[in-house]
């Protein structure tokens, strides 16, 4: 019987020359042979019958094989799983590549030239097809007097290609520039706007301190002769700029000294060491650009260059506006002065001669730059009084002055109307619902001092019982979701505590003590935030760099509220330690 069920079971060699599958099911086929003498143990009838499959021989062997198919197939599945963590990688690598690219090769612009030669391709098609289709019109027009050829003598021949030549001639010389007087309509460039790129920012910023550095040179240059800085320049300068002014020669010297300028100029570019300047020039350390910089440090970046860039247009805009103000009579008192001006220079040029006004204009700036500005400078009460540009130009509003003048005076008119018609009352006056709305909220997730987990004695104070919206910046953290929470702040008698709006539990809300706080500053993160960007720094032992609450509509309100209140725990702690 154990003969039949060996030839059942393994057919074509012996039993004794294989290893069984069941007792090492991690060999292969190619591992087991002859070389490898396994004795296999008798099993008995019972056992063979056992292991025997009511439907048919061959059950241990299909077994086996699908051992052997789930082990090729969990191999094929972590096969396929490592080729797509590499094709993802990959993705992630050309995706960084790509992005350099374009960078590097702005591939709009390669299209919007492309397309511009397109089009002048097919005019000069349409050009060309045009020509070729009035001279093909021309030639049965000019060979059908041709025909008889009876008609034609000698003279003609050649008066025929003389004219030709002079027209061929012609043509050569002169073709170009009779091309260039054709009318063409204009073509309409648009521009693309580039990404937003902190190191394209840093960059651009760079860029334009470098380039206004020859103008702030100039201007540092001026000033300097007209406070003296040198003694000696500026006299010596005085004096030319006087005499060149009386004998008429002001031009040509402001001519030759740009002509002087250019030449040191270039000398300075062949390499020359020529420093020309009453100034001394101060070299400031370039820093080079940081390659990896972190979420935190890329923000910070993209602050400081906002923050520049809103003072320089600010400067700039306050400019602007104190011109429009003034040629549109804002201020009557200051335009009535210019009106007069141009009236007396307009009645000045139509009865006296230019030399003479030249005359009088040239040494009333070289006094004024050299000698009044000087007595001005020195005496600040002399200028506020006597100083009339300057006067001007200081008392010239703005548009947000002009704007906060005309709030001024409706919060007046309305305060005095609720004065009048409610007396007694204890409604507070000049504050609208929008900024009743943001000023106050309600904490909604149970008592104050359960959700912060402090003693039920510490409430909120009476100027902030609702608490001030914000958003909590903390810069020592890395992780976007940890890095800025919006939320609510409260200030109580001894902390400093600030409610997440979107945490589930307690452990987002941060709570300070103010006997622990080692400073607290104003400070500005965003204008586009509410609030203008306005918020509170706070420094504490415990953190790397300060914490910032921004976004704050009532800032000024909420820093005198927590300064006073940390100014008088600080004091009662120091008496009680004394």
């Amino acid at each position: 019987m154990l003969k039949r069920l060996d030839k059942i079971r393994f057919r074509g060699h012996k039993r004794d020359e294989f290893l069984d599958l069941a007792e090492s099911p991690n060999a292969s086929d190619t591992e087991c042979g002859d070389e490898i003498p396994v004795k296999i143990p008798r099993t008995s009838l019972r056992e063979n019958e056992e292991l025997r499959d009511p439907a048919g021989p061959g059950t241990i062997n299909m077994a086996s094989g699908v051992q052997d198919f789930n082990r090729t197939e969990s191999d094929r599945l972590n096969e396929i799983k490592g080729h797509l963590e590499i094709a993802l990688l990959e993705k992630h690598f050309l995706q960084e590549e790509l992005r350099k690219l374009r960078e590097e090769t702005n591939v709009e612009t390669l299209k919007q030239e492309l397309e511009k030669e397109r089009q002048r391709r097919l005019e000069l098609e349409q050009k060309i097809s045009d020509v070729l289709k009035a001279r093909t019109e021309e030639l049965p027009t000019t060979q059908q007097p041709a025909k008889p050829p009876t008609q034609v003598n000698g003279t003609d021949k050649r008066s025929h290609t003389v004219c030709s030549r002079v027209q061929k001639w012609f043509y050569d010389k002169f073709g170009e520039y009779i091309e260039d007087f054709r009318f063409q309509p204009e073509e309409n460039t648009v521009e693309t706007e580039e990404p937003l790129s902190a190191r394209r920012l840093t960059e651009n910023m760079r860029r334009l301190k470098r380039g206004a550095k020859p103008v702030t040179n100039f201007v540092k240059n001026l000033s300097a002769l007209s406070d003296w800085y040198s003694v000696y320049t500026s006299a010596i300068a005085f004096i030319i700029y006087m005499n060149a002014v009386w004998h008429g020669w002001a031009i040509p010297m402001f001519l030759f000294l740009a002509i002087l300028r250019l030449s040191l100029n270039y000398l300075i570019a062949r390499g020359w060491r020529i420093q020309w300047s009453i100034v001394p020039e101060v070299s400031e350390p370039i820093e080079p650009p940081k390659e990896d910089l972190t979420v935190s440090e890329k923000f910070q970046l993209v602050l400081d260059v906002a923050q520049k860039a809103q003072n320089l247009f600010g400067k700039m805009a306050d400019i602007l506006e104190k011109i429009k103000n003034l040629f549109m009579w804002v201020q009557p008192e200051i335009t009535q002065k210019l009106y007069i001006v141009l009236w007396a220079a307009f009645i000045a040029s139509c009865l006296l001669p230019y030399r003479i006004i030249g005359l009088a204009m040239g040494l009333y700036a070289g006094i004024k730059f050299f000698l009044i500005d000087f007595i001005f400078k020195r005496c600040p009460r002399l200028r506020a009084k006597y100083d009339t540009p300057y006067i001007i130009w200081t008392n010239l509003p703005t548009d947000p002055q002009l704007k906060e003048r005309s709030n001024a005076t409706v919060s007046r008119r309305l305060q005095t109307a609720a004065s009048r018609s409610y007396v007694g009352s204890n409604a507070p006056t000049g504050v609208n619902k929008d900024e009743d709305s943001s000023r106050f909220h309600t904490t909604k997730r149970g008592n104050f001092h359960e959700i912060f987990n402090l003693s039920e004695n510490e409430r909120p104070l009476t100027a902030c019982e609702n608490g001030w919206r914000c958003c909590l910046i903390n810069r020592d953290r890395k992780m976007p979701t940890d890095y800025i929470r919006n939320g609510v702040l409260y200030v109580t008698e001894n902390y400093l505590c600030f409610e997440s709006s979107k945490s589930g539990s307690s452990k987002r809300n941060k709570v300070i003590k103010l006997t622990d706080i080692t400073d607290i500053q104003k400070y500005k993160v965003l204008s586009v935030l509410p609030g203008s960007g306005m918020g509170i720094a706070v420094s504490t032992p415990s953190t790397q760099k300060p914490l910032v609450f921004g976004a704050m509509v009532h800032r000024d309100e909420a820093f005198e509220t927590i300064s006073s209140q940390h100014a008088k725990i600080t004091s009662a702690s120091s008496n009680s330690e004394s």
